[in-house]
């Protein structure tokens, strides 16, 4: 899974994957990070349900999409620990990060003045 997940990322910059692919494997990315889940994980058993079963379905839609040639040669530089650094990726999450917990900060000390 290790492997297909940095393939993904691979192959995410690569000009002949569709747009389509993309656009959902962004999704993917999105939900995975997100501490928001269909299914709360306090639930027994169920809350791990869609960490078990969602993730690898979408991760597995996704690569259908892509063309298996991208896919082999996405693969391939995986394996060769090669990954694509994509600095504005990075800066834009972590602006994004930053933003959210300043919303909060804001929203606490608004709540607390009134």
């Amino acid at each position: 899974m290790k492997l297909e997940v940095m393939a993904l990322a691979v192959a995410a910059q690569d000009t002949r994957t569709p747009r389509r692919a993309k656009i959902l494997l962004l999704f993917l990315l999105a939900y995975a990070a997100s501490p928001i889940d269909l299914i709360p994980d306090f639930i027994p058993v169920l809350g791990l349900l869609d960490e078990l079963v969602l993730l690898p379905l979408g991760v597995w839609v996704v690569v259908r999409m892509i063309p298996p040639d991208v896919m082999e040669a996405a693969r391939a530089r995986a394996r060769e620990g090669r990954l694509p650094a994509n600095w504005v990726a990075g800066v834009f999450i972590l602006l994004l990060w930053m933003a959210s917990i300043a919303a909060v900060i804001w929203w606490w000390q608004r709540r607390n003045a009134a």
